[in-house]
């Protein structure tokens, strides 16, 4: 028998403050439409005051955890993937072991921007099938709101807060893709491109900093990439598009999700979008729209999943899942 990584519960997080586009209007020279449609996004959420990603991560645990019926204390392990954690240490992960009450196991956060969500369930998953643990509460969230330059358009417009969070256990398959769980992992990065997406700060540098993206260059990068690594991914699972139910990419901007799409050949009736009311969360991205996706009966037991994500650092990698 094979050892699988196994979803067995699910949830999200998102700040009670709403942001339309329109509220940008009054502090930069931009609108709705413009917005619309150079990133598809309508809204975000923006973290209130006492909020942070640490709090935002553990409610989303907490709804995770429920759907599956576990407490804290039945996990080996937490993984946050974030690059907004509240403190430069220690990591947003323990704080939320310490909010969930957990009393044994280990945490630790992961940071590949945009793309560490991905690698928080590569990392997961190789836990589980090596028997270091035998369940792994994965989450990503971030609080981008609290990095941005409000007097840059071309970025304070596109990010937004929140969390999701998942929850992985360790159970037997019969080795074949019809296997429930993780069936692929391809993670990727290329540090020659730093200056495309950075924060111009940080704790070595005395610092603080904001976001900058050179978001045309993203773009280009983005589309070639996401649609080789997901590839990559089916290839290495033993599966084709034909096969698969959902693509749930990083919800960056609608264009980048649609030119995905396309180079992989696949109908966006196949593809959870969310970005028109999230914006982009970076590490959160993925598992809000998974949350989503089940909350809206799109995604059900049973059906094959590719999620994909690209960010800063370059870093990029997709994950091939039966639910």
């Amino acid at each position: 028998m094979t050892i699988r990584a196994v979803v067995k519960g699910i949830g999200h997080y998102l700040p009670k403050r709403v942001v339309e586009n329109a509220e940008f209007e009054a502090t930069l020279e931009t609108n709705d439409e413009w917005i619309r449609s150079r990133s598809g996004i309508e809204r975000r959420h923006f973290a209130g005051e006492g909020e942070t990603t640490s709090s935002m991560a553990t409610a989303a645990a907490e709804a995770a955890l429920a759907m599956a019926g576990l407490d804290a204390n039945d996990i080996d392990a937490v993984i946050v993937a974030t690059s907004t954690a509240d403190l430069t240490f220690p990591s947003a992960a323990t704080m939320v072991q310490a909010q969930l009450g957990m009393k044994s196991g280990f945490a630790f956060d992961i940071q590949a921007v945009c793309a560490g969500f991905i690698f928080a369930l590569s990392n997961a998953n190789a836990l589980i099938l090596s028997g270091q643990a035998r369940r792994v509460l994965v989450i990503g969230a971030e609080t981008f709101s609290r990095i941005m330059d409000w007097t840059d358009r071309s970025t304070c417009v596109l990010f937004g807060d929140g969390a999701g969070a998942l929850v992985l256990e360790a159970e037997e398959g019969a080795g074949t893709s019809d296997d429930r769980g993780i069936l692929s992992t391809d993670l990727n990065s290329d540090g020659t491109h730093r200056d495309l997406l950075y924060v111009d700060g940080g704790s070595s540098t005395g610092t603080t900093g904001y976001l900058r993206m050179q978001g045309n260059q993203v773009f280009r990068h983005a589309v070639e990439k996401l649609s080789k690594t997901a590839t990559t991914a089916m290839e290495a699972a033993g599966v084709s598009g034909e096969d698969v139910d959902w693509i749930v990419p990083h919800q960056a901007n609608i264009r980048i999700i649609q030119g995905t799409a396309k180079k992989l050949g696949l109908s966006m009736d196949k593809v959870v979008v969310t970005v028109q009311d999230h914006g982009n969360t970076s590490a959160a991205s993925i598992p809000l729209a998974l949350s989503v996706g089940v909350q809206r009966g799109q995604i059900k037991q049973g059906n094959l999943v590719v999620t994909e994500a690209i960010g800063g650092g370059l870093a990029w990698g997709a994950v091939v899942l039966r639910w």
